[in-house]
């Protein structure tokens, strides 16, 4: 069996096929819940900590850790990039 190897484009979203408009918005989500999640871990707080300092339940600090991206939408993450003090810069390419 022959299989076929694609290389990557370097963005996963690209190489699934999605629109440029959707490549942006999808990337800039999956950027700030890593930097949101380092944060976290960086700081040390627990997920009430976090939750705390991030004005959300517990259960949604989980959702962030876990990488849930369908849970948050893009003006929510730069809401909770801004609590936890990051100056969230969104540039289109």
């Amino acid at each position: 069996m022959n299989e076929t190897i694609t290389p990557s484009s370097g963005n996963v979203f690209v190489d699934l096929g999605f629109s440029p408009e959707e490549v942006a918005l999808l990337s800039m989500r999956a950027q700030l819940m890593a930097s949101l999640r380092k944060t976290i871990s960086e700081r040390g707080w627990t997920q009430v900590e976090a939750a705390r300092h991030l004005g959300i339940g517990q259960s949604r600090v989980s959702d962030l850790m876990r990488g849930k991206w369908d849970k948050f939408s893009l003006d929510m993450l730069i809401t909770l990039a801004c609590r936890a003090g990051k100056t969230p810069i969104l540039a289109c390419a």
